[in-house]
């Protein structure tokens, strides 16, 4: 099965989180936050939404930052997703 996002809906598939700190100390699976990294999979096609007409500005592999409590989070064939509004993207990671 596909998701196909609609209006200015994207769907995410989070990042992994980091298993060690940057000092080296080992995080149990309670201690790990979730990352609000993700990569981009899916892209609905923008047009009038609320009245007001967007534009998609964000494309399919993209590496996104998105905020914290942001988005629907949904299961499908076993893989975890995620479903946030264009607007609740901060940022797009670049190299």
């Amino acid at each position: 099965m596909k998701l196909a996002p609609l209006g200015d809906r994207v769907v995410l598939k989070q990042l992994e989180a980091e298993e060690t700190t940057k000092s080296g100390i080992v995080l149990t699976g309670q201690t790990k936050e979730k990352p609000q990294q993700a990569e981009v999979v899916a892209v609905g096609p923008g047009g009038m939404v609320d009245g007001k007409e967007v534009t998609m500005q964000v494309g399919v592999g993209d590496q996104v930052i998105y905020s914290k409590y942001a988005g629907t989070e949904v299961k499908l064939d076993g893989e975890e997703y995620i479903v946030v509004k264009q607007s609740d993207i901060l940022a797009v990671v670049t190299d």
